[in-house]
């Protein structure tokens, strides 16, 4: 064991992940209504393009709008597998996902979005009759043309919670993951319509609604990493949100940037309480910026998200752009560098790792950007970055039974 210690370069631990993700079908699997076989035939092949690229994770979503990649008490079939939402595919997939990832050697971040229940639609009869959305209307709120699960009714987040504490008991994961969908992104000129429900639990305890919408979503992240660690206290949980808390004009704690939109104002995710409170293990914010530039620097987020973590038992990694590579009018992305020197600027900033979305745009290879991650980036294999203080708890858990 010393010999391995003292052998280890200076990347021996660096978290090396991947969004696979499959809203619309992104990365896996590819259409819908494929064979079992032609299922598990792509997703062999993702992963051997995982392991050849240097990685070490992957983070698959498996209840991307309100639905389900195994067998659940709390949402129906994904229609994004066989192409009817709720019809049995004949297998369980995230046990075959799983399974397959960890033969590898590759954690397995499972990938929820809590509230999202469709896409492109509103209307809660073309849900699968036994959708609990259908079930209990009274839970859910149009906006924009998708519907969700309205934050701030108690027993919709109640739901929500013990959907995915179902999986943590019943699937050898190695962490919950979720992304950067809380309360929508905005749409110009209309207001999430949840005045009412405000008026009902919120009014009495909070001077306006946007205190008590960020409250709601900070206890939804309180309530997940309880229910995780009751279940399985060394079962990780992450999150990967937008890449700005606020600006600087807004707060004088905010990062020297001027994005149009922020977690705290307008997604109304205090990522800021998270981390102190201690409600995570990582947080992955998006920087999906270049290097330099104005109004949302790469260089300057990444050295903000780095001081709100130090000294604390959070991980950084970074959630990089992929599909930006030369696909962007940032002329930036059109420089086969950019990327490289994001990764770089982790390392020296002492950022514990990545994940790039996603794997669908790396495989396209822009600019050599998958060549260049296999033969240079992430050449040198990597552990896992370690927790200590989820390896004390898994010590005091353990039973040998």
């Amino acid at each position: 064991m010393l010999m391995n210690v003292m052998c280890e370069n200076s990347q021996s631990r660096e978290f090396r992940a991947v969004w696979i993700a499959t809203v619309t079908n992104i990365d896996w699997p590819s259409q819908k209504g494929l064979t079992v076989e032609q299922q598990k035939e792509e997703y062999l092949k993702l992963l051997n393009d995982v392991t050849e690229m240097g990685m070490n994770a992957v983070v698959v979503q498996i209840k991307p709008t309100a639905d389900a990649f195994y067998p659940s008490a709390y949402g129906p079939w994904s229609e994004y597998l066989t192409g009817v939402q709720g019809k049995d595919p004949g297998y369980d997939p995230l046990c075959f996902l799983l399974e397959e990832a960890h033969r590898r050697d590759l954690e397995f971040h499972a990938w929820f979005n809590p509230y999202r229940i469709t896409m492109n639609h509103t209307d809660l009869n073309r849900l699968s009759a036994d959708h609990p959305a259908r079930k209990h209307p009274d839970w859910v709120v149009a906006y924009g043309s998708q519907l969700f699960y309205n934050p701030g009714i108690p027993k919709a987040q109640d739901f929500i919670v013990k959907g995915i504490e179902e999986v943590v008991k019943n699937y050898d994961i190695d962490a919950v993951h979720m992304d950067d969908y809380f309360y929508p992104y905005k749409i110009a000129g209309k207001e999430f319509p949840d005045f009412d429900t405000y008026e009902q639990y919120g009014k009495d305890r909070f001077a306006n609604i946007e205190d008590w919408r960020r409250d709601n979503v900070n206890q939804l992240v309180k309530q997940i990493n309880s229910a995780i660690k009751k279940q399985k206290p060394n079962v990780k949980f992450g999150i990967s949100p937008f890449g700005v808390w606020r600006n600087k004009a807004d707060d004088p704690t905010g990062s020297n940037t001027t994005a149009g939109m922020t977690n705290y104002d307008d997604l109304y995710a205090d990522t800021r309480e998270w981390i102190q409170k201690g409600y995570l293990d990582y947080i992955a914010p998006q920087i999906y910026w270049s290097i330099g530039f104005a109004p949302a620097a790469y260089d300057i987020l990444v050295d903000w998200w780095k001081n709100e973590v130090n000294n604390r038992p959070v991980h950084l990694y970074i959630g990089q752009a992929a599909y930006k590579i030369n696909n962007n009018s940032d002329p930036a992305w059109s420089d086969p560098e950019e990327y490289p020197r994001q990764i770089a600027l982790n390392r020296t900033s002492h950022v514990s790792g990545s994940i790039h979305f996603s794997l669908k745009d790396l495989n396209r290879n822009p600019l050599g950007v998958k060549d260049r991650l296999t033969s240079d980036l992430y050449r040198t294999p990597a552990l896992i970055p370690e927790m200590p203080w989820l390896n004390s708890k898994r010590e005091t858990s353990h039973d040998p039974s």
